[in-house]
């Protein structure tokens, strides 16, 4: 019996990392690696086109670029700049329109009650040949203002925006912005949040526009900085990699890629309601 205890005593006194009864002794805790450090790059301007409506974004297509401002949409011709129309709705329906993107001859776009509360959005598609207004998709009320919307791998990608006071809501600050998944019922499925890195040029605003790139990377501007952030979707779990800062003559706001040309976005800025061209740098090949 005095063995058994003896026994006994030995494995309980034995120290946490020891292995006991002739088990393996557990792997050392490694500390997790840090982020990749962030590159800072430029992007190169190409053209500029005056558009009073290029307050809130802008949209791209082949032959045509669209401004946005609340409840206005101005389509300009890409060769000249020249306004050929324009859609004007009703200020209650549809108050903020915060981003389009063109889809085929539709134009979504993400609609919001920004500043109004509780936050309810909305998404609104449109006929990019008539300017006309085609259905609604009403989100109701959502945990942050839904600023920019694109669908990739069969799920709708957006972002659920948030702000420090005095804008902000429920006690909820700008790093509760997130990413949101949706499938074709706007069901969410899943999400992203943002990383540290990120969130800190953000404050106290949030992400205005966002879309997904040629390289499989997405890109996301804030609310006024003149800078284009780029972040990779992780292999593995919840935050967003932040990879690259891109400086450029923007002020934020929602923009566009246009597809027809390789690397090559259309933006705002705002102050002036101009539409900005740009050629954005290989994000890749810059890779130190």
């Amino acid at each position: 019996m005095r063995c058994q205890a003896l026994g006994v005593l030995l494995a309980f006194s034995l120290p946490a990392s020891a292995p006991v009864n002739g088990g393996e002794a557990p792997l050392p805790r490694t500390a997790p690696a840090p982020p990749p450090p962030v590159r800072s790059l430029a992007v190169e301007e190409v053209a500029r086109w005056s558009a009073p409506e290029a307050r809130q974004g802008v949209a791209v297509d082949a032959e045509h670029f669209y401004a946005i401002v609340n409840s206005r949409i101005g389509k300009y011709r890409k060769a000249d700049g020249v306004k050929v129309a324009e859609w004007a709705g009703d200020r209650i329906a549809i108050r903020h329109l915060n981003s389009c993107l063109v889809d085929g001859t539709e134009l979504v776009c993400a609609n919001s009650n920004y500043p109004l509360t509780p936050m309810a959005s909305s998404v609104e598609i449109f006929d990019t040949r008539t300017m006309e207004h085609v259905r609604s998709v009403p989100l109701g009320v959502r945990d942050g203002s839904l600023t920019w919307v694109e669908r990739r791998d069969g799920v709708w990608w957006g972002m659920l925006a948030n702000y420090d006071p005095p804008r902000s809501y429920l006690g909820r600050t700008h790093r509760d912005t997130r990413i949101v998944l949706f499938n074709d019922a706007w069901a969410e499925v899943g999400g992203y949040a943002l990383p540290d890195s990120l969130l800190e040029r953000l404050a106290p605003h949030s992400v205005s526009g966002g879309s997904f790139g040629p390289d499989g990377l997405l890109y996301l501007t804030g609310h006024d900085a003149p800078e284009i952030y780029v972040v990779r979707i992780p292999r593995e779990g919840p935050v967003l990699e932040h990879i690259a800062t891109l400086s450029a003559p923007i002020e934020g706001q929602a923009w566009a890629w246009d597809r027809t040309v390789e690397r090559s976005i259309f933006a705002i800025a705002r102050s002036s309601g101009e539409v900005i061209v740009m050629k954005i740098p290989n994000i890749e090949a810059a890779a130190p």
